[in-house]
């Protein structure tokens, strides 16, 4: 119990330390599929977070760095390349954010730029999995892309325990967390003072469910800060990449990727040259100059 207190502490101290990294919670997206080509990317995202300013306006963009609202101003005169510049400023100036991220990949798709596209959709995803707008908009950006990869098939539970895990953003799963300790507690105390058997019966079962909640909350947001601290994923940026036997150009051509494509990084040792994974299963090695870390 005291190791579930520590971490949650430490979750809650990073969270209001960096408040520039909590993403919008509200993003204009289609709600079927038949009108995404017309509305998913009709306009930026510009709610600001509710835990930090809106970001472009605060006083650290006083020397002369555009601010948000003329980055939302050029996307929606459909100037889509000033729009890419200022939010590439303000995601150097003010660090990353699934908002920013998510409108600079809209940026690049309305560009056909796709493989940028997915990158930044992928990192806006990384920072808040839970957000449906950017990922029906990385899907499409996928559907645009030439390899068709079948991923590995798992057991049920390993995907649903996926799902679960990215249902929430980490800062939810720490308020959760945090809020069913503080309920386990009660639940406890009630069993231990109420006087009736139904009472304690009550408090008991409230104290096992709230404890339970409690350790898929810490689960599911170590789950998260560990992908956002160890990123071991990469997009192909290059139109074409030869993937080779060994590292070295000299190495048999397994296969070609193209850009867009996804791979998981296995060995990052090699100055030049990465290992990568398909999804499939497939491996090999590849340029490190042809692919970008998400």
């Amino acid at each position: 119990m005291k190791h579930l207190l520590l971490y949650l502490a430490a979750i809650l101290f990073s969270l209001s330390s960096s408040a520039q990294d909590a993403p919008s919670s509200a993003l204009d997206v289609p709600s079927s599929a038949q009108d995404a080509s017309s509305t998913a990317l009709n306009a930026p995202s510009s709610s600001p977070s509710p835990s930090s300013p809106d970001v472009g306006e605060s006083d650290g963009f006083a020397a002369g760095i555009p601010s948000k609202s003329e980055a939302d101003s050029a996307y929606a005169n459909e100037d889509f390349i000033a729009a890419a510049r200022i939010y590439r400023l303000l995601l150097d100036s003010c660090g990353g954010s699934a908002q920013l991220y998510y409108n600079l990949g809209n940026c690049y798709f309305r560009q056909d730029s796709v493989a940028r596209a997915i990158l930044c959709y992928e990192r806006a995803r990384l920072l808040d999995p839970s957000d449906d707008d950017i990922r029906f908009n990385l899907e499409m950006a996928r559907a645009k892309t030439v390899d068709r990869v079948m991923p590995a098939s798992e057991m049920f539970f390993v995907s649903l325990f996926h799902r679960m895990v990215l249902s929430l953003s980490i800062q939810t799963w720490a308020w959760l967390g945090l809020l069913s300790f503080l309920l386990m507690l009660c639940a406890i105390a009630a069993y231990f003072f109420l006087p009736t058997l139904a009472g304690k019966k009550v408090g008991f079962t409230a104290a096992v469910i709230s404890l339970l909640i409690c350790l898929f909350a810490n689960i599911a947001a170590y789950q998260q800060l560990h992908q956002l601290e160890n990123r071991g994923s990469a997009v192909i940026m290059t139109s074409s990449a030869v993937v080779k036997s060994t590292p070295s150009t000299s190495g048999t051509d397994l296969f070609i990727l193209h850009e867009g494509t996804r791979v998981e990084i296995e060995d990052d040792t090699m100055n030049e040259w990465v290992e990568i994974r398909m999804s499939d299963g497939k491996e090999g090695w590849l340029q490190r100059s042809e692919i970008e870390i998400i």
